[in-house]
């Protein structure tokens, strides 16, 4: 039997993923500091909030409340042995959600890195992080997601140790990238050399892709590049809504909902078919990126340079590969400021 999420990207072709997590929990009082996935017992009725305020835009897919939901990271809050309940939580909250939307609504168990770094660089084993992933994709699956969504993650080893986890707890997984540092991840990782990853593990994901990184345009670049290399497999695009800027005590981003829309429809004509927004994301985001995928028609994928004239100019000169002999003019559009 197909999993959910084949099913539904074959039936609509194109799926709105959600928005931001932290972002939006702000908006709703969550404290700089604080662990978010401790409201999913504390605080249950703003995370289900959460997932209907992205359902209610239009979105096809949303991620649970259970990024930092692991061993390591909710140690810091003296909760380490709480990860497989907190996560079981966060997938019961969105599957109350999900089941009440009155159509199909993946729900996505957002799994985020260790905090760690890996062997040999750093002290976290293979079979350490192996088990912490484990043990938050079964807890994921014990509360009814129907895929685990790896995101945000830098490093190749901590990619395929995450795999492995997925694998032990037989839950199919999508999996993305940050690419923010010159068109490479931090452990600088190409989307060339993401593709390579992808296809030569033993439980691959159901698709791959980007999130987060440094601005809609360097993410957009990035997809043309895993587009590039001839993958078959299905292509996610979360970028962060415009450029944070700090004002007032909180980070605040500068994408508006129009340009989301722009940057929405331009990363399904670069390739990709499974587009969210990441940081700076809301609910009214959503809605135009919602009504862009189905009201604009499909086009040949942009050039860089009308990637920019889009969403703004990207941060680096290169994407990371090498290949810096088109340089795009860098420029951007005024209405990038929110």
């Amino acid at each position: 039997m197909s999993d959910a999420l084949t099913t539904l990207l074959a039936e609509k072709g194109t799926l709105l993923a959600d928005g931001a997590t932290g972002t939006n929990l702000f908006a709703m009082g969550l404290m700089s500091g604080d662990a978010p996935e401790l409201w999913n017992e504390q605080e249950p009725a703003k995370i289900k909030a959460l997932y209907k305020g992205a359902v209610d835009a239009g979105s096809d897919v949303f991620l649970t409340n259970s990024f930092g939901a692991n061993a390591s990271r909710l140690k810091l809050h003296d909760a380490g042995h709480r990860a497989f309940e907190l996560s079981r939580i966060a997938a019961e909250l969105g599957r109350d959600v999900a089941d009440a939307a009155g159509r199909k609504v993946i729900v996505a168990g957002s799994v985020g890195p260790t905090g760690d770094i890996m062997e040999p660089v750093g002290s976290l084993t293979h079979a350490d992080a192996v088990e912490m992933f484990h043990e938050t994709a079964a807890g994921l699956k014990a509360g009814g997601a129907d895929i685990g969504w790896l995101e945000t993650i830098s490093a190749p080893e901590e990619y395929t140790a995450a795999a492995e986890g997925f694998a032990l707890a037989d839950l199919p997984w999508v999996g993305t990238m940050s690419f923010d540092t010159a068109g490479r991840t931090m452990m600088g990782v190409t989307s060339t050399d993401m593709v390579n990853l992808v296809a030569g593990l033993d439980f691959a994901p159901l698709a791959f892709g980007a999130n987060c990184g440094t601005g809609a345009s360097d993410l957009l670049r990035t997809v043309l590049g895993f587009a590039a290399t001839g993958t078959e497999l299905p292509i996610i695009a979360k970028g962060n809504a415009g450029i944070p800027k700090y004002h007032d005590g909180h980070i605040h981003y500068d994408g508006t909902p129009e340009l989301m829309a722009d940057y929405a429809a331009l990363a399904r004509d670069c390739g990709a078919s499974i587009i969210g927004g990441c940081c700076g994301t809301t609910p009214a985001h959503l809605e135009t990126m919602r009504k862009a995928l189905d009201t604009r028609p499909r086009q040949a994928a942009p050039s860089l340079e009308a990637i920019v004239e889009a969403l703004g100019a990207f941060s680096s000169a290169g994407d990371g590969t090498g290949d810096d002999a088109t340089r795009p003019p860098r420029k951007r559009r005024g209405r990038r400021a929110a």
